[in-house]
């Protein structure tokens, strides 16, 4: 690792200390996962739809800055615009991160600006669906600079050999935090008249304490985890020696990544591929729930039985996945997936309305892809990553993962926008699994690995 021995205090060597580092670092995802299952995923789109309904004309319509926008797209809207805000902030914190070398008062920082957002959800009641919306943004932008930083830290707390696996912990200790809290949103939604609460008053709290979770738990980390000065590798290096204020070397900074990235065709066909699919998972997931409650009719319970069905079942199929890849490959197990995921939008677009047996065996099968697909996707990557430039080609990958996540709820938007159905928005997202597969399908990952100057894994 000639890269590594000239800057051993970029990373953790002893290994007691590690393993420290690690057991905070899981603790992130433990942390903001409740904001992505219960905030995003399960309470605020039906609820913000419900709030912009009510402040709504004959039409259907609300005019956020004069704007004529359905009601019933409001939240797709939101979402995108949200993850256009990330991709021009992810630059500028990442310039001071890699400049200062102190990740931890960045992450520390969005952490709590989303967990704020998040918790002043609290007051998102009446007609106030402008509120929802930039709180919305403010939270979700928030999350994906946090990750982007989080990410950031895997390289420096995880020997190359031990990745996957830590990867996959953090994984797997979100899914977990997501299932739990679920599970006591469903006792609280389902009992709120024996709670002496209305509906709205019990999904309020559920959308605030979400941000109080994500708040007290980020504690954890930011007391485990250490910063270390990064020094650039040379003259492509993503920090650079020439900086002249934070917007200027930040957007430096994602161009000199990109410039490498050329070198390297194969890593960002990869990842181009990676951006369009996944932009197709994120998009589902952030509108399941408005589609049970707004075209399948399904209640709220329904829908948070559901997705702590996924939150489940994700687990399971992450670790099913992995077994699939140790015997077929990563990127032949990332491709079935896609494949199912693509009969999973074309079985939701026949689903019959008020039929929630149906929409529970829906989201078994997208628990079952979701974990794997997610988890395989960033170990594929992580080979494809030349030695020594883990922290900018991660960056590069969250901003792919989050921050530029935007057009598959646009398409869902508009879709809805100019049918006015939730059939029509759900089915236009086939697209980006189609593209996504054949894009994937035409990376030869093992000359990849090979170019990126990295050692052969026996499948991949």
């Amino acid at each position: 690792m000639t890269a590594d021995t000239t800057e051993p205090e970029e990373y953790a060597t002893d290994p007691a200390e590690r393993r420290r580092e690690q057991r905070g670092w899981y603790f992130y995802d433990f942390a903001c996962s409740v904001y992505s299952t219960s905030v995003l995923t399960v309470f605020l789109g039906p609820y913000l739809t419900s709030v912009a309904r009510a402040a709504s004309d004959a039409e259907g319509f609300v005019h956020p800055l004069g704007i004529p926008v359905r009601a019933g797209s409001l939240f797709a809207y939101a979402v995108s615009a949200s993850l256009v805000v990330a991709v021009l902030a992810m630059p500028l914190v990442g310039a001071a991160a890699d400049r200062t070398g102190r990740k931890k008062p960045l992450l520390a920082a969005a952490a709590y600006l989303g967990a704020a957002a998040t918790a002043g959800m609290f007051f998102l009641e009446g007609e106030r669906y402008l509120l929802g919306a930039f709180l919305l943004i403010v939270a979700n932008a928030s999350l994906a600079v946090s990750m982007m930083l989080y990410n950031a830290y895997l390289p420096q707390i995880a020997e190359p050999d031990e990745r996957d696996a830590v990867s996959s912990r953090g994984w797997a200790f979100g899914y977990a935090s997501g299932a739990l809290v679920l599970v006591l949103n469903l006792v609280l939604y389902s009992g709120h008249d024996s709670f002496g609460l209305t509906e709205g008053e019990a999904i309020r709290i559920c959308l605030a304490s979400a941000g109080l979770w994500w708040g007290a738990f980020t504690l954890v980390p930011l007391k485990r985890l250490r910063d270390r000065r990064i020094h650039a590798a040379g003259p492509e290096g993503a920090a650079g020696n020439e900086r002249a204020g934070a917007v200027g070397s930040g957007w430096r900074q994602l161009r000199a990544t990109l410039k490498d990235m050329r070198r390297h065709p194969l890593t960002l066909s990869f990842l181009l591929a990676y951006l369009v699919y996944n932009d197709g998972v994120q998009t589902v997931i952030s509108q399941a729930s408005v589609y049970g409650s707004e075209e399948l009719g399904l209640d709220q319970t329904t829908l948070i039985t559901a997705v702590l069905l996924v939150q489940v079942l994700a687990v399971v199929g992450a670790l099913g996945m992995g077994r699939l890849a140790r015997s077929y490959g990563a990127k032949r197990t990332i491709l079935g997936s896609l494949a199912v995921w693509t009969l999973i939008l074309a079985a939701g677009y026949f689903l019959p309305a008020d039929a929630p047996v149906f929409f529970y065996f829906l989201a078994a099968a997208i628990g079952l892809v979701l974990g794997g697909s997610q988890a395989l996707s960033r170990s594929l990557f992580s080979h494809l990553v030349p030695r020594g430039k883990e922290a900018e080609y991660f960056s590069a990958y969250e901003m792919s993962d989050r921050g530029l996540s935007w057009l598959g709820p646009l398409v869902f938007g508009l879709a809805y926008q100019v049918t006015g159905s939730y059939r029509d928005a759900i089915i236009s997202l086939v697209i980006f699994f189609v593209v996504g597969f054949a894009l994937l399908a035409r990376v030869p990952v093992r000359r990849a690995v090979e170019e990126a100057g990295n050692p052969l894994p026996e499948r991949i």
